[in-house]
């Protein structure tokens, strides 16, 4: 990079999921609010961000990759900072992994990356920065005034929580995010009014899990209340859709809202991880597996024509060959309309990692492989009968 003094900008790189994106759109709020200006290229800026992602081992590697390619070209009067979940995750090891890393700051502080900036400026004798509390009681309450959203074209992302209160063998979320956090309910309400205004005609609520929404804040079915209140104060908004609903969760409630509140997109994501009750159960997920196939009949009477989207982890420690056998029945009985599956992720602080029967690497292949082999037909079959309604339309 040139070795000039660059201008007040920044440059963000943003990796990982919606969420993430979300996170990435706060902080550049707040960087354009102090003065900043954001610029696509990394040579004319004056602070280098990459909001990482630490969720998976090859996650962790894309973010690895770049925060290097961005040390190796760093220049003198440049900073290079880690911010999000690989960055809370592993402190200091980040800069171990890539030196030229000037300041670590958490995704559970994002909000403070102008004061941590300018606290990174004001070193006389500059060395990593550290800024990654243990709490996350302030995400959703201390939001210095940003939009919690993502738009893209004419779709917006709203985050309505942070963190996840769920025990899943598998997944670090609760480590890096903390517990669950609902955002307020008249926040979210202004920001949907705030994207309508914009023109946003499809609305994407996301959380970790968006079915516990309102949980601590002592709601009761806290996301059919919440869908109500945004369609209610945003009517021109024609498609709201709820991603990353949780097993059981799914209230009877939120079922009849989703039906009956003509808005709300008849189309469902909810990560069901296994269809067997024994790898659920080493999971800790939920191993109440005629619950999904009742609420699936719920969901399809009350919206025939819903979509429903799931994903699997195959190759579980522990998963044997009957229980794989029992995932593929699983699949072949509730015909998802989308449906991804992914290979199981070794993750040293989890519980699983503690499981001895690790499943072999070829042998995880072949299984994802062949479900979705099995889900392509079933994928195909109802995208011809969509066809052919159109066809007849």
């Amino acid at each position: 990079m040139s070795k000039h003094k660059q201008k007040k900008q920044f440059y963000l790189l943003s990796l990982g999921c919606s969420k993430n994106t979300v996170d990435s759109e706060s902080m550049a709020s707040l960087l354009l609010k102090s003065g900043f200006q954001g610029t696509a290229d990394p040579d004319d800026a004056s602070v280098l961000i990459v909001n990482t992602c630490g969720f998976i081992e090859s996650a962790r590697q894309e973010s690895i990759e770049a925060l290097q390619d961005l040390a190796e070209l760093k220049g003198k009067n440049q900073l290079l900072i880690a911010a999000g979940c690989m960055a809370q995750r592993y402190g200091s090891e980040v800069v171990e992994w890539v030196p030229g890393v000037d300041g670590v700051i958490g995704t559970r502080r994002w909000m403070d990356i102008v004061p941590f900036i300018r606290k990174l400026r004001r070193q006389k004798h500059p060395e990593p920065l550290y800024h990654l509390p243990d709490e996350a009681t302030t995400v959703g309450k201390d939001e210095r005034g940003v939009l919690r959203t993502a738009v893209q074209g004419r779709s917006a992302y709203l985050k309505i929580a942070d963190g996840c209160r769920r025990p899943c063998a598998f997944c670090a979320i609760p480590q890096i995010k903390g517990t669950h956090v609902s955002r307020p309910m008249n926040a979210i309400v202004a920001e949907a009014v705030r994207l309508q205004e914009a023109g946003i005609q499809e609305l994407i609520i996301i959380a970790q899990d968006s079915t516990d929404y309102g949980h601590d804040l002592g709601l009761k079915n806290g996301t059919s209340q919440l869908l109500k209140e945004i369609a209610k104060a945003a009517p021109d908004i024609p498609w709201i859709r709820l991603m990353y609903a949780y097993p059981g969760y799914v209230t009877d409630e939120l079922i009849e809202t989703m039906a009956t509140t003509p808005q709300i997109v008849n189309y469902l994501d909810i990560p069901l991880q296994h269809g067997h009750r024994e790898t659920l159960k080493r999971m800790r997920r939920p191993a109440n597996v005629e619950w999904v196939y009742k609420t699936v009949e719920k969901l399809r009477t009350a919206m025939p024509d819903i979509a429903i989207r799931t994903t699997f982890i195959v190759g579980y420690p522990g998963e044997t060959d009957e229980e794989f056998d029992g995932l593929k029945q699983f699949v072949r009985d509730l015909q998802f309309d989308r449906m991804g599956a992914f290979t199981y992720s070794y993750e040293a602080s989890t519980p699983s990692a503690t499981v001895s029967w690790q499943v072999e690497e070829a042998v995880k292949q072949a299984r994802q492989a062949e479900l979705m082999e099995l889900q392509q037909a079933i994928s195909l079959a109802k995208n011809q009968v969509q066809v052919v309604k159109r066809r007849w339309c």
